[in-house]
């Protein structure tokens, strides 16, 4: 039994007593309230999951395990990934443990990479990332468990088997789609000696002299990694996992919904808008000419890619971790020039003319022109690395679901009928 295993056999039993002590002791206590306006408004805000392996507050921006992310941020994908799943950093002995695990399972079937090679050669490369999960779904120990007739309380440690076999699949599955979809060569195989993050960096097989690449890799993975359970691809994800789906089934859908333009597209959107402002000046912008170019902009009726958030109010430490990484090693390239001077001058924009009640960046308006500029410039690539990443965080929260034993997501719809008949608008 591996390290992780051994602690997750430990807290397990306390988790599910504690949950069970909170639904009892406050099971009838309200916690959200939803208007008909949430109703046609996604749900947007309404508290109704569980989720204890991040959270988002609008002053500080994302936390893992009640650790800010920019305090954690130097850390190893493997331990994030570790430290969502158990709620604790890693020992030097149980890293190694996670790492010759993941070691032992990042090679992809052949069969997975011929069912690649056969479609068509303009897939997009989600689709293609997508498929190939699937066609794993063979390999599920979950699956073969379930119909041996596994106990519901023992589920997740096949789901956790499931979990580190794909987490240690997906890198090596996206830089090998990276390369063939775009004519770059045959995969490249994994690297025994190298981490998670690094191994993704080395496979895509970019020109990397300083070894940046994978430096960057690690900072991404770690960064990107989870973001509250009610985000599309996590929620997607959770919904499917609590049919009893394997993790396979589970992660493929909630990666389908980090592939929309409203989630995992948007820093295409953000790179999309600085080389456009890039191609319209001579020379790298001035402030003032950035500052007029944005309000001329906002009067096109247009948005400002990546300012903006449905939650925070306060810069996306996401985006202040990799603004730190570009000032530090790409500070003279003159996309990310850009990017580092709306930091600048678009919050102020933004208020002067009462266009956003938070004027602040994402994640987003940074992390595409730091691939661009270590040489992923194919903008329809740049969901993948997102979903390397994601994929953690999907794991980490299915297999916490399993370990709860919780229930078939299964929320109440209404009619609009039966808003009409049986809601009253003086009521609140």
């Amino acid at each position: 039994m591996s390290g992780l295993s051994k602690i997750l056999e430990q807290k397990i039993p306390k988790w599910r007593e504690e949950a069970l002590s909170l639904i009892h002791e406050k099971g009838d206590a309200v916690i959200s309230e939803a208007t008909v306006s949430h109703a046609y408004a996604g749900m947007r805000g309404i508290k109704g999951l569980i989720c204890d392996t991040s959270s988002v507050s609008p002053e500080k921006g994302l936390i893992i395990r009640g650790k800010p992310l920019l305090d954690i941020k130097h850390i190893l994908p493997e331990e994030v990934f570790f430290l969502l799943i158990s709620g604790e950093m890693p020992s030097k002995e149980d890293l190694e443990d996670l790492q010759n695990q993941i070691s032992q399972n990042n090679t992809v079937p052949e069969y997975v990479w011929d069912v690649l090679r056969a479609m068509p050669p303009d897939s997009h490369p989600m689709t293609m990332l997508d498929i190939s999960i699937l066609a794993l779904q063979g390999e599920s120990n979950f699956k073969t468990k379930y119909s041996e007739g596994i106990r519901k309380q023992d589920q997740w440690k096949s789901y956790l088997e499931d979990g580190i076999s794909l987490i240690a699949k997906i890198p090596t599955l996206a830089a090998g789609i990276y390369r063939m979809r775009y004519g770059k060569g045959d995969p490249i195989m994994p690297d025994a000696s190298l981490d998670l993050g690094a191994n993704y960096g080395y496979m895509l097989g970019l020109s990397d002299s300083d070894e940046r690449i994978k430096e960057l890799m690690r900072l991404y993975l770690t960064l990107h990694c989870d973001h509250e359970g009610g985000n599309a691809s996590t929620f997607t994800s959770l919904v499917v996992s609590s049919t009893l789906s394997d993790v396979y089934y589970s992660v493929s859908a909630g990666l389908n919904a980090l592939a929309g333009p409203l989630h995992g597209r948007a820093n295409q959107e953000c790179l999309r808008f600085v080389l456009e402002i890039r191609s319209h000046f001579d020379s790298d912008p001035t402030k003032e000419e950035l500052s007029e170019f944005c309000k001329n902009w906002l009067k096109q009726g247009k948005v400002i890619p990546g300012y903006g958030h449905a939650v925070l109010r306060c810069p996306d430490p996401r985006f202040i971790g990799l603004m730190e990484f570009g000032k530090e090693y790409i500070q003279d390239d003159s996309i990310f020039h850009i990017v580092k001077v709306l930091f600048e001058v678009v919050p102020d924009v933004l208020i002067a003319q009462g266009k956003a009640k938070n004027p602040w960046p994402n994640v987003d308006a940074v992390s595409g022109s730091l691939l661009y500029h270590f040489g992923l410039t194919e903008f329809n690539y740049y969901t993948v690395p997102f979903s390397v990443s994601r994929a953690l965080g999907l794991v980490a929260q299915t297999v916490l679901n399993r370990a709860l034993v919780l229930p078939l997501i299964r929320p109440k719809s209404i009619t609009a009928e039966w808003i009409r008949n049986s809601v009253d608008p003086e009521t609140h």
